[in-house]
């Protein structure tokens, strides 16, 4: 199926990358990708990946300056997107609740049916990364 749009990355302004690989695989339970090459210098950033198809790449705050794909671009620094939305099978969503409880990470309360991709989900929640971007979890299955 490549012949429909799809989400590839998100990328992430993060002061220390390999920190915040850690914490997205530790307690968001994503698999971290390069981080021996970004440790060696070999590669810019690392990324982790999300699913088969999207990754999140984490973007040392250190590359802003040389951002330059559009006019202005160098100036997103700093400035996240509003919030990332990560749907996970119920399962999956109540164990990363339980790792950030653990971790004493601020968490939202949940709401329900709240409107998204795939119509209404059961539940979601909010929470925040070490660099302060904003994430939601939420699922659309039973649990």
């Amino acid at each position: 199926m490549t012949d429909i749009a799809r989400l590839d990355h998100v990328v992430l302004w993060v002061s220390d990358p390999l920190a915040s690989a850690e914490f997205y695989e530790k307690v968001v339970g994503l698999t971290p990708l390069r981080l021996t090459e970004f440790a060696q210098g070999k590669v810019s950033f690392p990324s982790v990946r999300l699913n088969e198809e999207t990754i999140f790449d984490l973007a040392p705050l250190s590359l802003a300056e040389r951002m330059d794909a559009v006019p202005g671009a160098a100036d997103s620094a700093g400035h996240p997107v509003n919030h990332v939305c990560i749907s996970l099978p119920g399962e999956d969503f109540d164990a990363l609740h339980t790792r950030l409880e653990e971790r004493n990470t601020p968490i939202s309360e949940f709401s329900y049916d709240a409107f998204g991709a795939r119509g209404n989900a059961r539940r979601s929640f909010y929470f925040r990364d070490p660099d302060g971007n904003i994430f939601e979890a939420r699922h659309y299955d039973p649990a």
